[in-house]
């Protein structure tokens, strides 16, 4: 039998500063096709070429990746300045209603770092641009200047997960290790929003989708690194994938 397709959001690249590409890196389609053991296909974000109604009839699944740019801040109400950094507004206009979409659709999404952002902003919640300049707050960038993936993705912060809660339930657990490698986080929960973890600053770590019908989960960690052995991203993935097999049965069921 076929294994389910996921549906891989891909963000705007210049290549040598000239070509204009779609991109996603290569530790996202390993996540999808080894740990959550599914088709990965790669969505561009490009609005004008695609219809978000005609891609949820070709996926069981999304996966929103992680981005160097940065949600557009009119999505929340913001006006741009340079602390929001750099834009792909392509991609938001195709990650945002995508998200809604699913939700609405019972379609299973995870989003991964700035995926976990535009859940929130697509749910009508706001973002911070650099948690770090918040009061209590501290840098959850990798170290400056690095190359070294060992030590860019360290398992450098604690997460604790609500108590009984979606993560939580699936993790057995109520405290992970992770990576953590982002500027922008989540502020105001947007509707339906439900926070499931907090990093040791109280900074917004993973959320759940009340009422989803299917997996809605957003982490702010890189959970694509190392999802075959990480005991924590391995499970999630694994989820993930179970989640799109039940999908595409029931579509089967009611074609």
């Amino acid at each position: 039998m076929a294994r389910p397709v996921i549906g891989i959001i891909c963000s705007r690249h210049l290549v040598d500063g000239t070509r204009e590409t779609q991109m996603t890196g290569r530790r996202n389609i390993d996540a999808v096709a080894n740990a959550a053991d599914c088709a990965p296909l790669l969505i561009p974000s490009l609005p004008d070429a695609i219809s978000v109604g005609d891609l949820l009839e070709a996926v069981d699944g999304v996966m929103l990746t992680g981005g160097r740019a940065n949600v557009h801040p009119r999505h929340y109400g913001e006006e741009l300045s340079e602390r929001h950094g750099e834009m792909d507004e392509g991609r938001d206009g195709v990650a945002l209603p995508l998200v809604r979409a699913c939700i609405e659709r019972g379609v299973p999404i995870f989003g991964i770092c700035k995926g976990i952002q535009e859940m929130n902003v697509a749910l009508g919640g706001s973002l911070h641009p650099e948690v770090g300049e918040l009061p209590g707050k501290h840098r959850h960038r990798m170290p400056k200047g690095c190359r070294d993936p060992k030590i860019i993705f360290e398992l450098r912060e604690q997460v604790r997960l609500r108590p009984g809660g979606v993560l939580a339930t699936m993790l057995g657990t109520d405290s992970i290790r992770t990576n953590s490698l982002h500027g922008q986080a989540v502020l105001e929960p947007g509707e339906r929003v439900v926070l499931e973890g907090w990093a040791a600053d109280d900074t917004v770590e993973a959320i759940s989708v009340a009422g989803a019908r299917s997996f809605a989960v957003g982490v702010q960690w890189h959970a694509e690194y190392d999802a075959e052995t990480d005991p924590v991203n391995s499970v999630l993935f694994a989820h993930f994938g179970d989640a799109a097999r039940a999908y595409r049965k029931l579509r089967r069921t009611a074609a």
